[in-house]
């Protein structure tokens, strides 16, 4: 299968005042189309630039990052919706952003929001949703643009524990629907548990992969993943390895 994101080699030195500080040293990992990878690591490990890193936000000290020409889509911890805007335009932004603000592109968006539930919603203003709706429409309009890879970061951290298990049944069925790559940052155990397909773990700072699993649930769904006996075996290994 297709390789849509690449690591090699790949290390990350911040400077600053105080002196420099190594996020990330010789990262080594594949992410492959159609797949839900799940990277999880202590607190301040260098996760987010990971995905920084895979954006091109940031360019690699040493190393090479691969993305075969695809384009990535970034899901925020938080929505971020403007709330002077309704749903719609919000929705609309990165199209207006990347000057792809074309009739079809609109109503490709449009069509997204109607088909996974925001079709009632689209002129309403952000501070009438819910916080899972609001956590849709962030990525309505993260699929917006159609990427090919999807990254997300923490994207139900701001949820309350209830909210946040709905919400992420929720993307993770448009994700699988909408046949997206997605790379998912979490410090959330069973979270990733529920939606990988594949789950890198990774050290302290400076972060390195210290193992990766691939999960094998006959459910394809989170909710159900948690029912499933495997899911406590799965928690204990992985806790185990991040608390080496």
């Amino acid at each position: 299968m297709k390789e849509v994101l690449q690591f090699e080699n790949v290390s990350m030195r911040y400077h600053s005042k105080q002196g420099e500080t190594l996020a990330v040293e010789n990262l080594n990992f594949s992410v492959s189309q159609g797949e839900f990878v799940a990277i999880i690591g202590p607190s301040g490990c260098g996760k987010t630039t990971l995905l920084s890193l895979s954006a091109g936000l940031l360019t690699p000290t040493s190393g090479e990052v691969k993305t075969n020409g695809c384009s990535f889509g970034y899901m925020l911890q938080k929505d971020e919706l403007f709330p002077w805007r309704t749903i719609e335009k919000n929705i609309f932004l990165p199209l207006e952003i990347k000057r792809a603000n074309t009739p079809e592109n609109r109503e490709r968006a449009l069509e997204l929001a109607k088909k996974y539930g925001l079709g009632q919603f689209l002129k309403n203003y952000p501070s009438s949703l819910s916080g899972g709706m609001r956590q849709r429409t962030a990525l309505i309009r993260t699929l917006a643009l159609n990427p090919d890879v999807l990254l997300l970061d923490e994207p139900f951290s701001a949820l309350d524990y209830q909210t946040r298990l709905s919400v992420c049944d929720d993307v993770y069925k448009i994700i699988r629907s909408e046949k997206k790559t997605a790379l998912l940052i979490t410090h959330d155990i069973s979270e990733a548990i529920s939606v990988a397909d594949r789950i890198i773990v990774l050290s302290k700072r400076p972060a390195t992969v210290t193992a990766c699993h691939a999960l094998d649930f006959p459910e394809d769904e989170p909710l159900k993943r948690r029912e499933n006996k495997q899911f406590a075996s799965w928690f204990e290994i992985l806790w185990k390895e991040l608390n080496v």
